[in-house]
Parts: structure tokens; C-alpha cells; sequence
């Protein structure tokens, strides 16, 4: 419970009335907090009777578990007001995540692993396997940086608990969902763009090559591709992005500033549409949810569902 006080000084005639010292009356007062906080206030008011009036009021502001709670239940988004990056660590944080691992790692990684091998192109199986260690080392510097850069008390295991106040929100049925969305808006963007532009082959040339490698390629892609990318992609552009910025911003703003980024951060000018709807389904399952296991198991079967084509055709 908190208390302000402020002084308040007026002039009127005397009279009678003035002689009750100490009058005080209690009027309760409902406040609102910017995004879902909110306070039950009561206001006393206290007179002196003196020439000079002076009076004083006091605001008594208490937050309740239950009125928290409800506050968190209405909405489509139960993110969470308080971030654990606010300010310039946000865009900073982000800024050492894409220039010091992201590109480095994601995108100059591969050559590094030639350079050191002493060969001028890497067998499928080889290219994977070096994908895989790239990744698992992007993984562990994000959850590094992440970790130390958020406040003392926050923790990165709390992005895959369930919130008490909603408990209702499924985050196993919001994955069936979400999945079944996102594979229709990409259908539908598919032939969008094919009527437009053309037709386009349906599978990654370089990534069924490495499928049809050997057991160990498929192995390794489905790690890579279901586990490592899901995991290390949803706890940078959602749990972190998303929920800094869901703290500024109305949940719809950020989500689509959040799919954009995430997107412009692959590098696919081809595939920015198709990357931006995929980090907005993403983007509102975890909202809705709050929880990062929703998105990180759709992105999963996203990425199987790619893996299967590019295999079979």
C-alpha cells in the first residue's frame, strides 16, 4: 500500500462549521495503469478550522492478487506490463544479438568451417553438422546475453511457465490452432504470389541434398530444424523482443514491429511476406498464451512440415 500527500490551501469566510477540527471522509476511487494494473484508491480528506483554511487529503492506493489477476484475464494479450529490458538495453541488447552473433555466426559461419577444413565446399553431411554446432553456439550466446542483460531477478525459464491468472488458455490447443492458421495463410499467399509471378519449386534444392545424404544428414537436420532453430528463434524475436516491446506498445503494434524485424533479420527479400505472416502467428499465439511453448511448437511443425516436402518432392 501506498500514500501521497499534498497540501491544499483555501480561503473562506468563518462560520460555525468551522470549529469541527479533524473532519475526514473516504471516497473510493477506481485508477487504471497503462496496460492492465489496477489500483482501488480511497481519498481522505482532513480540515483545521482555522481563518486561513487548511486542508489536506491522502490517497491510499492498494493492489490486490485478484484484481491483478482479472486485469491480466481481459484482453486477447496477458503479456506482462513489466519487461525485463526496458529503455536502451532493449534496442542495444538487440543490436549486440544481430551484429555480434546472428550475422557473424548465421551467415559467416559456414565459411569459417571451410577455411579451417582446408576445402574449397563442404559435403551435405559435413554442411550440416557444421549448421548444427553454428546454431548451438548462437543458442548459448543469446541465452548468455539475454540472461545478464535482464534484470537481477528475472529468469529466462519463466517464458515456458504457465501464468496462474490463465490458466484456461491452453497453450497445447493455441499450437493446433496457430499451426492450422499459419499453414492457410501461407497457402493462400502461395497462390497469391504464383498467380502474380509465377510458379516457384515447392522444395530447397540444398536441403533435400542433404536430406537424401545419410541418416545422420536427417538426424541432423530435424535437430537443427525442429529443436535448436525453433527454441533459439522464439526466446530472441518473442520472448524477448515481443515482451519488451508489448511494454511500450499495445500488443497489436508489437507484435507486427516485432514480425518485422524478425523477418528484415533473415535476409530474403523474396521471403519477407511469407516470414512477416509466420512471425505475427507466432507472435499473437505467445500473447495469447503467454507462454513461449506455443510458439516454439509451431514453429517446430512449420519446420517439419518444410522438411517432409523438401523431402519427398
Amino acid at each position: 500500500m501506498s500514500s501521497v500527500r499534498w497540501p491544499l490551501l483555501y480561503s473562506s469566510p468563518p462560520s460555525s462549521q468551522s470549529t469541527n477540527v479533524g473532519r475526514q471522509f473516504t471516497k473510493q476511487l477506481h485508477c487504471s495503469l497503462f496496460p492492465s494494473n489496477q489500483l482501488t484508491c480511497s481519498l481522505r480528506i482532513r480540515r483545521s478550522a482555522t481563518l486561513r483554511h487548511h486542508a489536506s487529503f491522502k490517497i491510499f492506493c492498494k493492489r490486490s492478487k485478484t484484481t491483478q489477476e482479472n486485469g491480466l484475464s481481459h484482453g486477447f494479450s496477458v503479456l506482462q506490463g513489466d519487461s525485463p529490458w526496458q529503455g536502451g538495453n532493449l534496442w542495444s541488447t538487440l543490436a549486440f544479438y544481430i551484429f555480434c552473433l546472428h550475422i557473424p555466426l548465421g551467415f559467416g559461419g559456414l565459411s569459417v568451417v571451410t577455411q579451417i577444413i582446408g576445402k574449397n565446399s563442404l559435403l551435405p553431411q559435413t554442411k550440416i553438422l557444421a549448421i548444427l554446432l553454428i546454431q548451438i553456439l548462437e543458442l548459448n550466446g543469446a541465452f548468455l546475453l539475454l540472461k545478464y542483460t535482464a534484470k537481477p531477478q528475472y529468469k529466462l525459464s519463466s517464458f515456458f511457465k504457465n501464468n496462474s491468472s490463465v490458466e484456461t488458455r491452453n497453450w497445447v490447443l493455441a499450437s493446433a490452432v496457430g499451426f492450422g492458421v499459419l499453414v492457410l495463410l501461407l497457402f493462400l499467399t502461395s497462390l497469391i504470389a504464383s498467380r502474380l509471378f509465377g510458379s516457384k519449386p515447392v522444395n530447397n534444392s540444398i536441403l533435400k541434398e542433404i536430406l537424401l545424404s545419410s541418416d545422420v544428414s536427417r538426424v541432423a537436420c530435424d535437430i537443427v530444424y525442429c529443436i535448436v532453430c525453433p527454441l533459439l528463434e522464439e526466446v530472441v524475436w518473442r520472448g524477448f523482443l515481443l515482451t519488451s516491446l508489448s511494454s511500450t506498445m499495445e500488443w497489436p503494434q508489437a507484435v507486427a514491429l516485432s514480425s518485422a524485424i524478425f523477418s528484415a533479420c533473415h535476409f530474403s527479400a523474396e521471403s519477407f511476406v511469407q516470414l512477416f505472416i509466420i512471425g505475427c502467428v507466432l507472435g499473437c499465439s505467445y500473447c495469447w498464451t503467454g507462454n513461449l511453448k506455443s510458439p516454439v511448437l509451431i514453429h517446430s511443425l512449420y519446420n517439419a512440415l518444410t522438411l517432409i516436402i523438401s523431402y519427398l518432392y
